[in-house]
């Protein structure tokens, strides 16, 4: 006799994720007592029973039958309709059958979704080593981490994670070894641990705290304020801000803020967002009293970033438009109460970034003149270009950020990907660096101007984030907290290469193996890319990498034009019209990887997220031959119509547009749902997206999903993996993430063979 318990709890264990998206309201244990109610029928009954057969429909989990290396599955897709819309860009007439797909939360999408999401965990649920796969993922996440103190008045903040809880706690603390006292648990706001904190400012004495709450993945976010000591809400709320954090008045009275008008009823996950607006909310008053500080109707797509100088006297608001890497300052005396916003630094010709201010002088970071950057001065009620200072000059390598800390300045660069920070003057001059433990990356270095001491982290690729603290008047450097986890970081072996791409340029990529792997071909790999939006992609450690390192895959992650890793001009050789350098180079590396004997076409799979599920779509898409499997996530998949939804108007800058006449045929060129071609054999392919993503819309993912099935000529598996309470992936709960990695993993360790 088959025992009934158990097949009960392995049965609502391993489909929790589908059954729990189509009946929320019940918990894994309620599902698992519902299933046990079938144990007074008979074991061949139930065997034998439509209901059961019902059940094994839904998830064939239950199977002993488990998808071995050499197995295949014969992959029955749902039935995605086709509907005839043709459209007409500059006299290119281009068909999109599967339109309807953007409407995430249509009866047909949703039959879809749910349909598509069965069809998934049918396949991943039979695969091969997927509970060790998972069981190793858990037992290296299962590590206590710190995240960067700050002190605020008579309190140090910084959050903490035990290792497996599905969001990291704030805490505050007396002293750094004191006892820690919670501050904010988001565990306790839902049972499945989607609500996450997605930001919090404290005021400079440390009484209050404004923190914003994500709910399930989305980018609109949720201000309220908690008061430090007694650990409890006070009643403002403030609703409908997205891509602005809050800027606190000095005396703690209240804080600025960006926000978009209350979208359409239906359209909040879809609906465009433009004409952002700033406001000073005023602590104890409603939302509805906030006082509009500055608007721009005639210039719907600008957005603006909210700061406040250290010693009050102005409020900085740095303003962006789209993805465009250039920027405009204005700024409001905040000691006159009849002042008003003026332009500080106008024309959108290069990026400023405020770094902080000595009187009516106020610095910032710049590629204005200086490709890798440099920081000026800018002396506020004077205009004049010709009057800036330059403090710290444009130097060989990109200048990332500069801290301010009474008269020092802590500036950190990038020496090909990896980080280094110096010490200068206020003058700029060079006084002296920071020693760091590796290659790597730094980051951190924050606090008020008049700080004693500041905070940095430093991680690799095998190393979890060590945190150190500096006492800044000695300089002293002393590590605050280092985890520990079961993971040898001797046995690994990073090391970089440059990879020449198609037109001669040099790419560099950095390769973590363990040290006795052989370079005979035989070895999986995973290359990552990027490659977009002046993002510098730099070495970090995850549980995840680590898992697919130490069980003998490589990782390589290659730095492709379109980051800023090596500044304005990096990115700007990767943009537009010239985005197909980014593809170049991710083929390039790949083909690298495999000349040298790192791994072969059948084992190397390729992976992104966002702009880099866009990289994964058009490359496999122009060389399928080049890979055994694809991990597209998040991805901008339709370069046609992405303008068209939430903040997608803002990459216009960074791709081009279909509205472009001389865009069109460009985008035509690489789009990957326009590029996927019948009758080819396409390599396996595990999509990824979520429903409440807001970023990059899951519509992008399910049309892809929907042609590449279409087209896919051969048996290998075309996926796609639908969360159902996730957005683009801040925020995300532990348990999702070790869920969703050990189906990619998985996934591939079965069809990289």
């Amino acid at each position: 006799m088959i025992d009934l318990s158990d097949v009960a709890a392995r049965f609502v264990a391993e489909n929790f994720r589908y059954i729990n998206s189509k009946a929320p309201k019940y918990s894994l244990e309620q599902l698992r007592l519902v299933m046990l109610s079938y144990s007074k029928i008979s074991t061949r009954y139930i065997l034998s029973s439509s209901l059961f057969v019902g059940l094994s429909i839904i998830s064939p989990a239950l199977s002993q039958e488990k998808l071995g290396e050499s197995q295949v599955i014969d992959l029955k897709y749902p039935q995605a309709k086709k509907i005839d819309v043709v459209d007409n860009y500059h006299g290119h007439l281009v068909k999109d059958p599967y339109r309807w797909l953007e409407q995430t939360e249509s009866p047909e999408t949703q039959a879809w979704i749910t349909d598509q999401n069965r069809v998934t965990d049918n396949y991943l649920s039979r695969l091969k080593n997927r509970s060790e796969i998972r069981r190793r993922l858990e037992d290296l996440w299962n590590y206590e981490r710190f995240g960067i103190p700050e002190k605020r008045g008579e309190f140090y903040l910084f959050s903490h994670n035990d290792g497996l809880q599905n969001q990291s706690i704030l805490y505050r603390a007396d002293t750094l070894e004191a006892d820690r006292k919670v501050l904010l648990d988001p565990n306790e706001l839902t049972s499945d641990g989607t609500v996450a904190l997605a930001g919090y400012v404290a005021t400079k004495d440390g009484r209050y705290l404004a923190y914003g709450l994500a709910d399930g993945g989305s980018d609109w976010r949720t201000w309220k304020v908690r008061d430090v000591k007694s650990g409890r809400d006070l009643e403002d709320s403030i609703e409908w801000v997205k891509f602005s954090s809050v800027a606190w008045k000095p005396d703690g009275s209240g804080f600025f803020y960006g926000r978009y008008d209350e979208p359409t009823e239906g359209q909040e996950l879809t609906g465009t967002n433009e004409n952002q607006k700033v406001f000073f909310h005023r602590l104890g008053e409603s939302q509805k009293q906030d006082q509009l500080v500055f608007q721009t109707p005639e210039h719907p797509k600008w957005g603006f970033s909210p700061r406040v100088t250290d010693d009050g006297h102005f409020l900085v608001l740095e303003n962006w438009k789209g993805s465009e890497p250039q920027s405009q300052v204005f700024i409001l005396d905040l000691q006159d109460p009849d002042g008003s916003v003026v332009p500080l630094i106008t024309g959108f010709d290069a990026e400023y970034e405020w770094i902080g201010s000595s009187g009516d002088e106020l610095y910032f970071l710049t590629d204005h003149e200086a490709p890798k950057r440099r920081l000026i001065a800018v002396r506020v009620g004077d205009e004049k270009r010709q009057t800036w200072k330059e403090i710290i000059s444009e130097g060989e390598h990109v200048l990332e950020s500069v801290s301010l800390f009474g008269n020092t300045f802590y500036a950190q660069s990038l020496i090909n990907a990896s980080g280094s920070v110096s010490i200068h003057n206020l003058s700029g001059q060079k006084t002296g660096e920071i020693e760091l433990p590796g290659l790597g990356t730094v980051s951190g270095f924050g606090g008020s101007q008049d700080s004693k001491e500041t905070f940095f982290s430093f991680t690799n690729y095998v190393t979890p984030a060590a945190i150190y603290r500096v006492e800044l008047e000695s300089g002293d450097i002393r590590l605050w907290r280092q985890p520990q986890l079961d993971l040898d970081p001797e046995k690994f072996l990073t090391e970089q290469v440059f990879v020449e791409s198609k037109d001669g340029t040099q790419v560099p990529m950095i390769v973590t193996r363990l040290k006795t792997s052989k370079l005979d071909g035989s070895n999986r790999a995973l290359l990552y890319g990027y490659g977009g939006f002046n993002i510098s992609i730099t070495p970090s450690f995850s549980p995840a990498t680590a898992a697919w390192v130490d069980s003998g895959g490589i990782y390589a992650v290659a730095n492709l034009r379109g980051g800023g890793e090596f500044g304005r001009d990096w990115h700007e050789a990767g943009m537009r019209q010239k985005k197909q350098n980014v593809f170049d180079d991710c083929i390039a590396s790949a083909e690298f990887l495999i000349q040298k004997g790192y791994t072969d076409p059948k084992r190397l799979a390729l992976q992104g997220r966002s702009n880099g599920g866009l990289l994964v779509g058009a490359v496999m898409a122009q060389r399928p031959d080049l890979f055994g499997a694809c991990l597209p996530a998040v991805g901008v998949m339709d370069m046609l119509r992405y303008q068209k939804f939430t903040i997608g108007w803002a990459w216009v800058a960074e791709y081009g547009s279909s509205d472009e006449a001389d865009q069109i045929e460009n985008l035509l060129s690489y789009s990957p749902l326009h590029n996927l071609k019948s009758g080819t054999c396409y390599p396996a392919t595990l999509i990824t997206t979520a429903e409440r993503d807001d970023r990059v819309v899951p519509g992008h993912s399910f049309k892809f999903a929907a042609r590449l099935q279409e087209t896919q000529s051969c048996s290998n598996p075309v996926l796609i993996r639908i969360e159902t309470r996730a957005g683009h992936g801040a925020g995300t709960p532990t348990s999702m993430k070790i869920d969703e990695y050990a189906d990619l993993w998985s996934f591939l360790m079965s069809n990289l063979r």
